[in-house]
């Protein structure tokens, strides 16, 4: 099981506010900050990190756990709203499993953030 995972971005600020906004319809905010980091959850603790750092280097892709196809709707709006790129619109992704909806923004960075529901 994964605890937490960090990206790195070159603006900050930049990217705590598009995070903030994107993954806020999945319950997700800004929950801890220290220099140059911060932290987001949804249970009481933050389990994805921003790092500033100059260059970002290899894009990464995280996919986020949604509820229901609704949500992963509402994050992809959220997220567009808030600067991302489309990189996939909502909709099901039958080569992964029947049931797989999800949905793919690039960050202000270029990361590809996803929201996904596995249930039918």
């Amino acid at each position: 099981m994964i605890d937490h995972v960090s990206i790195g971005v070159r603006d900050l600020d930049k990217s705590k506010a598009f995070y903030a906004a994107a993954l806020a319809p999945l319950g997700y905010a800004v929950m801890m900050e220290f220099p140059g980091v911060c932290g987001l959850g949804e249970k009481g603790k933050p389990d994805f990190w921003l790092g500033a750092g100059g260059e970002v280097g290899y894009r990464q892709h995280v996919a986020l756990v949604a509820k229901d196809r609704a949500t992963v709707d509402a994050f992809y709006e959220a997220a567009i709203r808030a600067g991302g790129k489309d990189n996939g619109k909502p909709g099901l992704r039958p080569m992964y499993h029947p049931n797989y909806y999800g949905a793919f923004v690039l960050d202000p960075d270029g990361h590809n953030i996803e929201a996904v529901c596995h249930a039918p």
